[in-house]
């Protein structure tokens, strides 16, 4: 297939394109190097696909109507990850999140329905739960009380995508991702962050006492996930529409995931200790029985061993700095 990937410099989005062009897809790729991170980072993430003669990388915002003309006419589905990220960053610039995630995600929408391109994957969070008390979190729990603005507007995302199936019969799964980690993690994500603060022997900010936990699922896990999404056999009915979970299942205090990543650095953290931060949520939890069912999805990355893939890149990364 040609595969129209947004967000595809990114994390998870390069990670996708290589594999997707590996397994003999076309990728259309459309990011536009946002400044939310540098954008020779994202440079980098695109060293191996650009080594593919089937890979298309458009600089280009999917906010701007002239980005559309730039999409060769066979593409034959969306995979939507590009988005501004970040849970503290949303409640700084909140209107800045609703039009790039909102307005950029039905602009997407619109040019599916005007192509009459059924299968679309929308990249959604695990955010959208909240502090949701029942665990671990399931589709089906309610999810009105997001607790961040770049989590409602996530969630906003989802129920665009159910009106778009119900109206014009696009074939739409969301994906809620449960903090995904492994290497080319984006720099301000804790893992990445910790990882370069203890290389520079700089303390770890710890914010709460440490007890707040997270379902850490690991690059290739997700993208397994998603390749799954690809092949979804509900997207052979018209109007199809899923929301599905994708995370390890397990959790991980912030405590130990500190130490953990302490260890496979050899380095002993300094904490700083700091009050807990508004918009962050309690935990995260994934029950994955629907992705199981659904996409063949079958998680299997123990948590200290992404830790050691991550740090392994990390270090090969800043060899010689």
């Amino acid at each position: 297939m040609k595969i129209l990937v947004t967000g595809h410099a990114g994390f998870i989005g390069s990670h996708l394109t290589e594999r997707l062009l590996e397994d003999g897809h076309e990728v259309v790729g459309i990011d536009n190097r946002d400044p939310f991170y540098p954008a020779p980072v994202k440079e980098r993430n695109l060293v191996r696909a650009r080594d593919h003669g089937g890979f298309l990388d458009l600089s280009e915002d999917i906010c701007r109507p002239e980005a559309y003309r730039q999409i060769p006419d066979d593409v034959e589905m969306v995979v939507h990850l590009a988005a501004l990220a970040g849970v503290r960053p949303s409640i700084q610039h909140p209107r800045r999140y609703q039009e790039v995630n909102l307005g950029g995600t039905t602009r997407l929408l619109e040019f599916a329905r005007r192509r009459k391109i059924e299968r679309f994957v929308f990249a959604s969070s695990s955010s959208v739960y909240g502090n949701n008390e029942k665990v671990p979190f399931s589709e089906d729990d309610p999810v009105d009380h997001p607790i961040s603005p770049y989590a409602a507007t996530k969630r906003s995302g989802e129920l665009l995508a159910h009106t778009y199936a119900h109206l014009f019969g696009l074939k739409l799964i969301c994906l809620r991702f449960f903090t995904v980690y492994g290497p080319r993690q984006r720099p301000d994500l804790a893992i990445h962050k910790f990882a370069r603060l203890l290389d520079r022997d700089e303390p770890i900010p710890m914010y709460g006492d440490g007890t707040t936990q997270r379902d850490y699922t690991y690059i290739d896990d997700i993208i397994e996930g998603v390749e799954g999404a690809l092949h979804w056999t509900g997207t052979v009915d018209p109007g199809a529409f899923q929301i599905v979970n994708l995370g390890e299942s397990r959790t991980i205090t912030l405590s130990e995931m500190i130490r953990v990543v302490g260890e496979e650095m050899g380095i002993e953290p300094q904490i700083e200790l700091l009050p807990p931060q508004p918009g962050d949520v309690e935990r995260t939890w994934a029950d994955v029985s629907r992705a199981r069912e659904l996409l063949g999805y079958e998680p299997s990355t123990e948590f200290r061993e992404g830790v050691r893939r991550f740090v392994r890149w990390y270090r090969e990364e800043h060899a010689g700095a």
